[in-house]
């Protein structure tokens, strides 16, 4: 049993049924579930779901009334645990960027990888794996490579 952070990406495509990759997400959180692993999320997910679903679709948004992406945030923090933010995860991501040398919009992804291990969580899942490839000390998975280790 393993211990996995949802990405933001992957939340963004569970709300969208109409989204082609929604049913391999969806099936990839059915696995980890059905498999008995924990899945979690972090504050930091949901602040950027609200950013992404709440943008316009013209700018690479979902385009959602802000009641409605209240709705969907409720629904996502039934369906996985909401990890508490510590105060040392700052002290951790500053390590992080620094040993990584990380710049620009990954030190976001290095945010999430510090409150990873300030939980012990050494997994994500996420359709962005390579972006998480300079830490060793956690696993990306894809959820299409999951999808794949079930057939």
């Amino acid at each position: 049993m393993s211990d996995y952070l949802i990405d933001t990406n992957i939340l963004v495509r569970l709300v969208l049924p109409q989204d082609p990759l929604n049913p391999v997400t969806a099936g990839a959180v059915d696995e980890l579930k059905r498999r008995g692993d924990k899945t979690c999320v972090a504050a930091q997910n949901l602040i950027e779901f609200w950013s992404v679903a709440t943008r316009p679709a013209e700018v690479n948004g979902l385009g959602m009334t802000v009641e409605k992406v209240k709705l969907e945030i409720e629904r996502i923090e039934k369906m996985f645990r909401v990890l508490d933010d510590f105060a040392s995860v700052y002290k951790r991501w500053k390590e992080l960027v620094t040993s990584h040398s990380v710049r620009g919009r990954q030190v976001h992804d290095a945010r999430l990888v510090a409150l990873m291990l300030e939980h012990k969580i050494g997994n994500i899942l996420t359709f962005n794996v390579d972006d998480f490839a300079r830490y060793p000390e956690i696993g990306a998975m894809s959820p299409q490579f999951l999808s794949g280790a079930r057939t």
